[in-house]
């Protein structure tokens, strides 16, 4: 119960990473507010799963892109929990296309979402976690944020962008002994994954070294060693979970 009485925070906890993530910190006993904007029934599935693993659970339903509807998050979590010790800002959409062809919607939308809404969120959990001097911020960019990929300017614009949001909030966060890290998943399996054909699936393999895509425990069980007290002195690091597809 490495978590109990700690309140965390993870963004679009409806299914895949995100999901995962928040039942790992319900198993060791956290308080989780499972943030949710689009699959209710998805969310709710994590909160009986939390609850049934011995955490206790909120859902919330916010568009992290909207600044307003953060503020709210954050204070229902507050209001509910008592305090917020761990953000794990997970929440991110997609709308590839390749650049000639991509519209300026599409680049305004992933941007708001991926980039904006992990502002969004910092901007208002690090106010209380800065007063009781103590916190965990755990920002989930992406193997393309790194290396880049062609046909997803926007979403890799948006995950680079992460990285560097990262290194700047350890800076001035650090003082007051509340720690800004970021997670960057390679290939994991997950609906979308499993939704490529078979070629598709083997091309990607062999450019991982391990040889095999990743599963959402992986992430999950590296966000919660950066939550967790054992990695206090660890802060504005990029933690790639990729099987060694970059270094």
């Amino acid at each position: 119960m490495k978590f109990k009485d700690k309140t965390v925070v993870v963004t679009g906890a409806s299914n895949g990473i995100g999901k995962a993530i928040a039942e790992h910190f319900g198993r060791e006993g956290a308080n989780v507010v499972v943030n949710y904007y689009s699959s209710e029934e998805g969310a709710l599935d994590t909160k009986k799963t939390i609850e049934q693993l011995g955490g206790q659970a909120l859902m919330y339903r916010a568009n992290i892109a909207e600044y307003q509807q953060c503020q709210e998050l954050v204070e229902a979590t507050i209001n509910h929990f008592g305090r917020i010790d761990v953000l794990v800002n997970n929440s991110g959409i997609t709308r590839d296309q390749l650049m000639l062809r991509m519209s300026e919607e599409d680049f305004d939308a992933v941007i708001e979402t991926n980039l904006k809404g992990t502002w969004n969120m910092i901007k208002h959990a690090s106010r209380p976690m800065l007063k009781q001097k103590y916190g965990r911020i755990i920002n989930l960019s992406s193997v393309v944020g790194v290396i880049g990929n062609a046909g997803q300017a926007n979403y890799v614009a948006s995950k680079a962008g992460v990285i560097g949001l990262t290194k700047s909030l350890a800076k001035e966060f650090g003082k007051k002994q509340v720690t800004v890290n970021a997670v960057a998943p390679g290939f994991i399996e997950t609906k979308m994954t499993a939704s490529l054909n078979e070629e598709v699936k083997s091309f990607y393999r062999s450019q991982i070294p391990l040889n095999t895509f990743g599963s959402v425990d992986d992430v999950a069980y590296t966000v919660l060693f950066l939550a967790s007290d054992e990695a206090r002195y660890i802060t504005g690091q990029t933690i790639n979970v990729n099987g060694g597809m970059i270094g």
